[in-house]
């Protein structure tokens, strides 16, 4: 099947268009059992992975379910729904294409599982909930095709590995089953290709021409970046420029925060009141929408956005794409990238803006690294455990099971291969008892094995409690805001509670890019009333916090020893020649360590360049080291590249601080009664079905979700060290919250390499830490004109005013 048919053939015809050579490709390998496409943004992927099911399905085709498209966004579901209906219209296909997530009726979900339709859109999560129906068998009756869509990004996150639990169910219900993975941004395609594939199966991968390389820079402006801080408020006008003269621009930004604060000062200096709009993911869904249907029209002339439009909405009008602050990661620069010019060898065009002097040189490593294809990303551990969890009650939720032929299918889905029986009991024996310092309590006995060895639910109506609380992706504490009114006003999105709960009536903050002020909590709601007169504060929203990758932390050390850097503007040019002649430029090979006084306090600055989180987790272990050493540490702030301890007494040896045992010792210690440990406990117990959020009738709030984790997590500790749940929250602090694998990656990197330089001043790469936000405790009305002050006494004593 290499030439499309009528009416195909007369459909392409009539628009001029050809079949590209990878979607030729693809329909000749559509009976592949598994078949990984990578392909360039707006190379026609989507096309590519649906015609073998258009072609197959034909003009008048059989009832039910053949293709299942799974796709990691709710907007790109609905936004591929549009885009195949309207071809399938114009060629007389009588194809029933839907769409089936969390923002779907339930009368309409309710008829999808009586009379699926032929092609059906959904999330990881929707399709794991389809999966717990006593139905499932006759739902998925005749599924020929699983159409996966931005694999990568499903394959970087616990959502991926509830999908291919769930594809390994389809498996066992539907033999020969065929896959399809499409994506744009793949640093080891043979390392996604096991993950897609049912091991041991092989996946076929089909390489895509990747087209011409983007048109990407610097963009220019003005004025020079601050030395600290993420709002890049310096490069508002020239943004405006770029807008002016482009026909739609994404404008990304990392945090949801600096997105409101950034969009705010846009329409501030927006003199000819060009229509943007702001689009993230704690924004009231009819607000999405409102903006996702402009862009659609081509109304909107920019949208300042977060990763809530990485992937791949086609919205053709967009010619540019504009990063606000250093991109943290290769391959999340490239996907955006990829939203500009989105059509088939033509060259998308960005901007990169650094948000502080740092960035500068960030920005300018991941361009050379974009240039080179140069993609990052992480080796992937093996499947999570609380995943595993859940698919277990899932499983039970549709019918009794045998715990051998379940294994068996756990086993053939590529994060689980090398899952040990033994572990796989102790998950199964969890889910059935809670564990032995949980097994008296029925709450948690929600499994039992019957007479003829087979498992079931131990009180059936448990599995309405289970689907409700079905899905692995982990909210902040968040709480509503919504305009007041007398019966409940305009709903505007979502701030942690943390942050309603410092609120006092009268404040004001923003979201959605309006002020509002603070009037009431009712019923853990936030009520508020538009005040566009004052200066608001700041709305703390959830997300992560991105920490640079390894790859491009590499990359930005290499680029500090070249002996000029003609491609930096001049003052980044003289900041590095100045910090090389008082101190040195740090090494990819060795680990430099800066100790001066300054402001009356002894200072230790530790250039780890190993990300925020693995630098954050350092400062904790070193100061504790500190003391140890009688030090006497007064406190540390940490960047992606380095941290900054000070205190009363100079550091004069290092290696007994960086002694990789005496760390993880260390880290053992403190990481047993903190809160990052609770923090991860909490996420690990509630995707395992320990805690639900979700019960009938009410949610809870994160205060009372948080009390029963923090109970739970000290009962466990106390009484049951071992537990399941224990092991698997230190892994996930280890590798999330905490990264100690960075730390050993550096140390491992240095092996012993440490220069300590003792100088008799702050150095130029140490000043700008110390105006990181927090680190300067001035407060009251004058407080930005003294913090002007000490930012000029500080760059002048390490030589940096002139710059």
């Amino acid at each position: 099947m290499t030439e499309l048919a009528p009416p195909f053939s007369t459909f392409f015809t009539a628009r001029g268009w050809t079949l590209h050579p990878h979607q030729r490709d693809m329909l000749a390998r559509a009976d592949a059992a598994a078949l990984l496409l990578v392909a360039p943004t707006g190379g026609g992927k989507t096309l590519a992975g649906f015609l073998p099911t258009l072609v197959e399905l034909g003009p008048d085709p059989a009832p039910g379910l053949h293709t299942l498209y799974i796709s990691p966004l709710k907007a790109l579901a609905a936004d591929i729904r549009r885009n195949l209906r309207r071809p399938a219209e114009e060629m007389g296909l009588n194809i029933r294409i839907e769409d089936r997530t969390g923002d779907t009726p339930y009368t309409q979900k309710r008829r999808q599982r009586a009379d699926p339709p032929h092609i059906l859109l959904t999330t990881p999560e929707s399709l794991a909930l389809l999966t717990s129906y006593e139905d499932a068998p006759r739902i998925f009756a005749g599924l020929q095709r699983v159409v996966i869509d931005e694999a990568h990004a499903l394959a970087e996150s616990k959502r991926g590995d509830q999908l291919m639990l769930a594809l390994s169910r389809l498996e066992a219900l539907c033999p020969g089953l065929r896959r399809v993975g499409l994506s744009a941004t793949v640093e080891d395609p043979p390392a996604l290709a096991r993950f897609l594939a049912p091991h041991p199966a092989p996946c076929e991968i089909l390489l895509a021409d990747p087209g011409p390389d983007p048109d990407i820079a610097m963009l220019d402006v003005d004025a020079a970046p601050p030395w600290a801080g993420g709002g890049a408020a310096h490069a508002i006008p020239a943004v405006l420029d770029a807008v002016r003269a482009h026909k739609t621009t994404l404008i990304f930004h990392n945090t949801r925060a600096q997105a409101e604060i950034f969009f705010h000062n846009l329409w501030l200096a927006n003199d000819d009141a060009l229509p943007i709009g702001i689009h993230h993911g704690s924004l009231d869904r009819t607000q999405r929408e409102l903006v996702e249907a402009a862009m659609q029209e081509g109304t909107l002339r920019a949208v300042v956005c977060t990763g809530s439009l990485d992937l791949g909405l086609d919205w053709g009008n967009v010619d540019l794409v504009i990063q606000i602050g250093a991109p943290k990661n290769v391959k999340r620069l490239v996907q955006r990238i990829g939203r500009a010019n989105h059509r088939y060898n033509a060259p998308s065009k960005a901007r990169l803006v650094p948000a502080n002097r740092f960035e500068v040189i960030e920005c300018r490593a991941a361009l050379e690294a974009v240039r080179a294809h140069d993609l990052d990303g992480a080796p992937r551990g093996p499947g999570p455990l609380d995943v595993l969890c859940q698919h277990i009650l899932i499983r039970a939720c549709s019918g009794p099971f045998d715990a051998d032929a379940l294994y068996f299918e756990v086993t053939r889905a590529g994060p689980y291969a090398d899952l040990r029986r033994a572990t796989f009991d102790d998950c199964l024996e969890f889910c059935a008892t809670g564990g032995y310092a949980l097994r008296a309590y029925d709450k948690w006995r929600r499994l039992m094995q019957r007479p003829d060895g087979l498992w079931q639910l131990r009180d059936p109506r448990s599995a309405a409690l289970i689907r409700m609380n079905i899905g692995t992706i982990q909210d902040a504490d968040l709480v509503k805001v919504r305009l007041r009114r007398n019966r409940g006003g305009k709903p505007l999105g979502e701030v942690e509670e943390a942050f309603a709960a410092s609120l006092s009536p009268g404040d004001t903050f923003l979201i959605g890019g309006q002020i509002v002020r603070y009037e009431g909590l009712r019923e853990m709601v936030v009520e508020v009333s538009p005040d566009a007169a004052r200066k608001p504060r700041l709305a703390v929203f959830g997300g992560t916090k991105f920490a640079t990758s390894s790859q491009l932390s590499q990359r930005i050390l290499t680029m500090l020893q070249q002996d000029s850097w003609p491609d930096l503007p001049g003052y980044s040019q003289d900041w590095l020649r100045l910090q090389r002649e008082m101190s040195r430029l740090p090494e990819p090979g060795r680990l430099l360590i800066e100790s001066f006084p300054h402001d009356g306090r002894e200072h230790a600055c530790v250039y780890g360049f190993a990300g925020r989180n693995a630098q954050q987790t350092l400062g904790l272990l070193l100061t504790k080291r500190m003391e140890d050493l009688g030090l006497d540490p007064l406190g540390f702030v940490a960047t992606d590249y380095a941290t900054l301890i000070w205190g009363l007494e100079p550091l004069t040896d290092a290696a007994p601080l960086l002694d990789i045992a005496s760390l993880r010792d260390g880290l053992d210690h403190w990481l047993m009664g903190n809160a990052v440990m609770k923090r991860s406990f909490r996420g690990a117990a509630t995707i395992a079905g320990l805690i639900t959020r979700n019960m009938p009738g009410n949610r809870k709030n994160g205060r009372q979700a948080t009390m029963s984790s923090d109970i739970l997590y000290d009962t466990l500790v106390k009484y049951d060290p071992d537990h399941l749940l224990l092991r698997i929250t230190r892994d996930e602090a280890m590798r999330g919250l905490v990264d100690f694998a960075r730390i050993e990656e550096m140390a491992e990197r240095v092996s012993g390499r440490i220069d300590l330089l003792r100088l008799d001043r702050i150095s130029p790469f140490a000043a700008p830490l110390l105006l990181e936000v927090g680190k300067v405790p001035i407060k009251g009305a004058a407080e930005e004109r003294l913090l002007g002050e000490e930012t000029h006494r500080l760059l002048a004593e390490a030589g940096l005013d002139a710059l």
